[in-house]
C-alpha cells in the first residue's frame, strides 16, 4: 500500500521579502495492491498534532470511497475501501500565512521555511543598467518520525550505508532548481551574464532570463549563490542621435563656433561636465524602464511538505476486510514531495 503526498506551492513575496500570499495545494494519491476487499484507515496529523487539523486543512475534497462521517467525527482519519490501482484519495489547500504570522507582525520569507530565499536588486552600475539576483539555499530537516512508524517504507530515514537516505524527511532533497526573470519588451539582449553557479541564458522568445542550478552544485558547503548581468536596450533611433551642427556628419568636433585662432575658454569645461552628468542621468532613467519587476523560482523537494502534514499510519481493519489471508501484513510506503513550478515569486 503506497501513499504519495504532493504539494504545490504558490507564494508571492513583496520587495522587502514579506509574504503577501502563501498557499500549498496538496494531493494524496493512494495505490493498493492487496487481494480481497481491504478496509483501510489512513491517519494524518499536522505540525502540532491532530487537535487542530480541521483548521489547517481547508477545502478538502475526497474520493467517493472515503467515509465522510468518519472524517467529520475524527478529522485526520480517512477510512475507505480502495478501488483497484492508483487513485486520488483526497485533495486539500493550506494557507501558510496564519502559521507564520506572530504578534509582533515581523513576517518574512524565513518564517515560511521555504527551501530557497531570493533577493533581487536593480539599477546597479554607473549607468543603472545592471541587476543582481541573490539566492540562498536553506537546510530543511523534517521530523524523523514522519514515516518511521510501523512498516512505512519508501520514506525510511536510514539507508543501507548508514545515515539518512536522501529524499526522506530526515534528509530532504532539493532538485530542479530554476530561477526565471521576466524582462520588459524593450530589452533587446542581456550581456555579461555572470552566475556564480549553474548555467544562465537569455531566452528571446520568452523574454526571460533562465538560471538553472543542478542538484550536484547545491550539495556543497556554500549555500549562497549570485547572478549579475547587464541589460541591452533597443537601438537608438535617428531622431535621438547626437545633433550635428555642421550638417556634414562631422559631429561637434568640426562645428564652427568662432574664429579658428580663438582658444577654448575655461568656462567650457563646466558646461561639458554638466552635459555629461545630464547624459548619465538620462541613461539611468532609460535603463530603469528596462529593469525586471519580478522573479520566480521553480524547484522540487523530496521528503518535505510545506504545510507540515504527515501520514502517521496506514492500518487495515481485519474484522471489516474480506478476502485477506491469515497473517497478511502488506508493505506500507509513504512519499512526500513539494513542487513549485514558478509558484514562488518575489516582486521588486
Amino acid at each position: 500500500m503506497y501513499a504519495d503526498v504532493v504539494e504545490t506551492l504558490s507564494v508571492t513575496l513583496a520587495p522587502s521579502g514579506r509574504p503577501l500570499a502563501a498557499f500549498a495545494n496538496g494531493t494524496i494519491a493512494f495505490t493498493a495492491k492487496v487481494s480481497g476487499v481491504p478496509d483501510i484507515t489512513l491517519s494524518l496529523s499536522g505540525p502540532s498534532g491532530r487537535h487542530n487539523l480541521a483548521g489547517i486543512v481547508e477545502l478538502p475534497v475526497f474520493h467517493p470511497c472515503v467515509r465522510l462521517n468518519r472524517w467529520k467525527e475524527r478529522p485526520g482519519e480517512l477510512s475507505f475501501i480502495p478501488p483497484d490501482g492508483r487513485f486520488i484519495l483526497a485533495g486539500y489547500e493550506v494557507d501558510l500565512l496564519p502559521f507564520t504570522s506572530g504578534k509582533s507582525g515581523s513576517l518574512s520569507a524565513n518564517n515560511l521555511k521555504l527551501p530557497v530565499n531570493l533577493d533581487m536588486k536593480t539599477g546597479l552600475g554607473t549607468a543603472g543598467s545592471e541587476f543582481e539576483v541573490r539566492l540562498q539555499v536553506n537546510k530543511i530537516f523534517g521530523s524523523s518520525s514522519s514515516s518511521s512508524g510501523g512498516q512505512l517504507g519508501r520514506g525510511s530515514n536510514s539507508s543501507r550505508l548508514g545515515g539518512p537516505h536522501p529524499g526522506t524527511p530526515a534528509a530532504p532533497l532539493l532538485d530542479d532548481l530554476k530561477i526565471t526573470i521576466p524582462l520588459p519588451d524593450d530589452v533587446r539582449n542581456l550581456s555579461d551574464i555572470r552566475p556564480s553557479r549553474g548555467d544562465a541564458s537569455f531566452n528571446p522568445g520568452e523574454r526571460a532570463l533562465e538560471w538553472h542550478v543542478p542538484a550536484k552544485e547545491l550539495s556543497g558547503p556554500t549555500s549562497h549563490f549570485g547572478l549579475r548581468c547587464t541589460v541591452v536596450g533597443p537601438l537608438v533611433d535617428e531622431e535621438e542621435q547626437e545633433f550635428d551642427p555642421s550638417g556634414f556628419g562631422f559631429g561637434n568636433e568640426y562645428s564652427y563656433s568662432g574664429p579658428y585662432q580663438s582658444s577654448p575658454s575655461a568656462k567650457a569645461k563646466p558646461q561639458k561636465d554638466d552635459a555629461a552628468d545630464e547624459q548619465d542621468a538620462k541613461r539611468v532613467a532609460q535603463n530603469k524602464i528596462l529593469m525586471p519587476s519580478s522573479a520566480s523560482v521553480s524547484f522540487s523537494v523530496k521528503g518535505w511538505l510545506a504545510s507540515g502534514l504527515k501520514v502517521d499510519s496506514i492500518a487495515i481493519d481485519t474484522r471489516k476486510s474480506r478476502g485477506l489471508g491469515e497473517g497478511v501484513k502488506p508493505y506500507k510506503g509513504v512519499k512526500y514531495l513539494t513542487v513549485s513550478k514558478g509558484g514562488v515569486e518575489i516582486r521588486c
